[in-house]
């Protein structure tokens, strides 16, 4: 039987699932509207569309070391509480996601929810992510993922409140024994407590320090307008030091530091010379759940006054 619009127009409004998503099941069921609609709600998306609007802004962060510790993923799923965050099925399929994305040959989330389930093959990584709606009853999110490599050395990870962020480094190591795994993953602790920018200075973009330094050099001037260039230029270049000395992992002051004072690639360096090691912090990947998400702002005692008020 063709499938019209009308038919697709009609399950959508007895569903509330997506037009597509209608299209599909009205072509698999050969029309049939009762066996298209059953054949939605298996696939958890006539519950998870109505659901689809709601705000996603909580959830885990978590990380799969793989192949001895030279590959790694770390992903972020979203849920709408912090409650469903801590539920078992959640966070087993939380698992099962960061499982798929260590193996994935997705080059971006629009590619990997578009794969194949490797649980269940029948499903793409959307569908089964729409059963999983369905099951839990919160709108939910496979937000991003990212996978790193490092065949001369290892990747390290971290988790932190488990699962409120999640860390990865890139170490490049000729040597790996426990003191330098402890020390890869105390740099990964620094990343996770102090929220660097950037590995190094070297990353810092020049288009960046160039228009820093001109912001700078206006406000020292307007400090300071008696003073000669030398003066200016040392004023910016040490404020330029400092905000560098907060945004790059390697130039932070480390924070297990004994004297409040040695940065983190002192603190390298020096792990590395007593293990006779030649070590680089290559790069990290930090993920904080919800992150960059424009939560709802409930506003409780408003919302119990209107209903005492019976609106």
């Amino acid at each position: 039987m063709a499938v019209t619009a009308a038919m697709v127009k009609e399950l959508r409004e007895m569903t509330g699932a997506g037009m597509m998503d209608c299209k599909k099941a009205l072509t698999a069921t050969d029309g049939d509207m009762d066996a298209a609609i059953e054949f939605l709600r298996e696939k958890g998306l006539a519950s998870a569309t109505k659901k689809a609007g709601r705000i996603a802004a909580e959830g885990l962060c978590t990380t799969k070391v793989v192949d001895d510790g030279k590959k790694a993923v770390i992903v972020e799923v979203n849920a709408e509480t912090d409650f469903v965050a801590k539920n078992e099925k959640f966070q087993t399929y939380v698992a099962q996601v960061a499982d798929q994305a260590a193996k994935t040959e997705a080059k971006d989330i629009e590619e990997f929810l578009a794969e194949k389930w490797e649980l269940d093959p029948s499903m793409t990584v959307k569908e089964a992510l729409a059963a999983q709606i369905a099951v839990i009853g919160e709108n939910m999110n496979i937000r991003r993922f990212a996978q790193v490599t490092e065949e001369n050395g290892f990747v390290a990870s971290y988790i932190h409140a488990g699962g409120k962020i999640a860390v990865l480094v890139d170490v490049e190591t000729d040597v790996v024994n426990d003191a330098v795994k402890e020390m890869v993953k105390n740099v990964a602790m620094q990343a996770a407590a102090l929220k660097p920018m950037y590995t190094s200075r070297e990353e810092v973009d020049a288009e960046y320090i160039e228009k820093e330094k001109e912001i700078l050099t206006a406000a020292a001037k307007n400090e300071k307008p008696d003073a000669n260039d030398k003066i200016i230029s040392g004023m910016v270049m040490g404020r330029i030091n400092k905000e560098l000395k907060e945004i790059c992992l390697m130039d932070q002051v480390y924070v297990k530091a004994e004297d409040g004072k040695q940065p983190v690639n002192k603190y390298v360096a020096e792990v590395a010379k007593a293990n006779g090691a030649k070590i680089k912090i290559k790069g990290f990947v930090r993920y904080e759940t919800g992150e960059g998400i424009e939560k709802k702002e409930e506003n409780f005692a408003e919302e119990v006054a209107k209903q005492m008020a019976g609106n």
